[in-house]
């Protein structure tokens, strides 16, 4: 009997997991829906909710903070590395998320604990990687933009939260309260979304019963692609193009024919659409309302940037009947909020880093190799003589 084939796996139930629900009226992380912990937790809160399992208590929650911003500063043999890559990246032979990427498979050398999947071991990695994920990041900036590391020994400032330390450590300068709490809200959404493909290429990593560095490691590099999280940098960049190509004043028939052009070219249009959500993401509404609000604190540019995106989002709506995702207003927020477009994917990673680790722990616990099968497709069989 043929079995009935998912390309991409659409649809198939591929395990159990009590860390998240993607629903289509709801985004919850182990019993709190997403719109709930925008308002009222921030991203410390949600980071242990993720990793130790409940929301903390206060006691529970000052003692993880100290303990995140105690592991923020990175080994010599990271500092090394991540000095060493200014000329690749102006050169564009390297990328951030490969730095990245790299800076963890370094990290595992200096952990003690790395070849240890013991759940205590785990929980420590975990944090030590949400920890020292944004050092790296803002560090690789430093180094992009020919500036002194941001206090090195300390990995930033030990007073400012998991988001503003983030923040300080790309520019060397303390972060606004907006901006503070937008890079908060922002890291909330993006810290979780059950099995999508790089928490899942982590499991599946995980499930061969190796390390976690290695699986984060690995999930980075699905992370990477355009078509999962690097959709926010390549949002970004398309209404940068429409904006070159049609001028600042946001003429309406202009954005029109631009986008009755794409259609036409068939051209794939990021920040658009989702493999589970068909009613639009919980979370892009949320993304966007802070990041309207900041635009029009910060300049008329940037409120005519989210003009523009709003249009944009108008078409696809009424022509194509596809909403947009946490993505689209990702891009013009971080935009607004003057982070360089190639860091939008590592900051994704910075908070996404709780739901791999979360989800590595947890096949880690009740592991089983992920191994599908295939539905060959290739020549009959043949007789190598012949």
């Amino acid at each position: 009997m043929t079995q009935a084939i998912s390309r991409g796996l659409e649809g198939v139930i591929a395990g159990e997991t009590q860390i998240c629900s993607v629903e289509q009226g709801a985004l919850i992380y182990r019993g709190y829906e997403i719109h709930d912990l925008a308002r009222n937790a921030t991203f410390e809160e949600v980071a242990h909710l993720l990793l130790v399992g409940h929301k903390p208590s206060p006691d529970e929650l000052e003692a993880f903070k100290k303990e995140l911003a105690g592991e923020r500063a990175l080994p010599e043999s990271v500092i090394d590395f991540l000095q060493s890559v200014g000329k690749p990246l102006h050169a564009g032979t390297a990328v951030p998320m490969d730095v990245l990427r790299t800076g963890v498979s370094i990290l595992a050398h200096t952990d003690a604990d790395c070849q240890d999947n013991s759940p205590e071991a785990n929980l420590r990695k975990a944090k030590r990687l949400t920890a020292k994920i944004p050092t790296i990041i803002g560090h690789m900036q430093n180094v992009y933009d020919g500036v002194a590391l941001v206090a090195p020994k300390t990995g930033g400032d030990p007073s400012l939260s998991h988001a503003g330390n983030l923040l300080y450590l790309m520019t060397g300068k303390r972060p606004t309260p907006s901006a503070e709490h937008i890079m908060d809200v922002s890291l909330m959404l993006y810290a979780e979304h059950d099995y999508n493909a790089s928490t899942f290429a982590g499991r599946v990593i995980a499930g061969t019963l190796s390390d976690l560095h290695g699986a984060v490691a690995g999930a980075i590099a699905a992370l990477k692609g355009p078509l999962h999280g690097g959709a926010n940098e390549a949002a970004m960049e398309m209404l940068k193009e429409i904006r070159a190509d049609i001028g600042p004043e946001n003429d309406r028939g202009q954005i029109e024919a631009w986008m009755h052009q794409a259609f036409a070219d068939k051209r794939k249009l990021m920040g658009f659409g989702h493999r589970v959500y068909k009613n639009g993401d919980h979370r892009a509404p949320i993304l966007h309302a802070l990041g309207r609000e900041l635009a029009r604190q910060t300049g008329e540019a940037y409120v005519k940037l989210f003009e523009l995106g709003e249009e944009v989002q108008r078409i696809m709506l009424t022509e194509k009947k596809i909403h947009p995702n946490v993505d689209f207003p990702c891009g013009m927020t971080y935009y607004t909020m003057g982070i360089p477009v190639p860091q939008y994917t590592p900051i994704f990673a910075a908070a996404r880093v709780t739901g791999w680790t979360a989800h590595i722990m947890e096949q880690h616990a009740n592991n089983r190799l992920i191994r599908p099968i295939a539905a060959y497709t290739g020549p009959a069989l043949k007789n190598w003589k012949d």
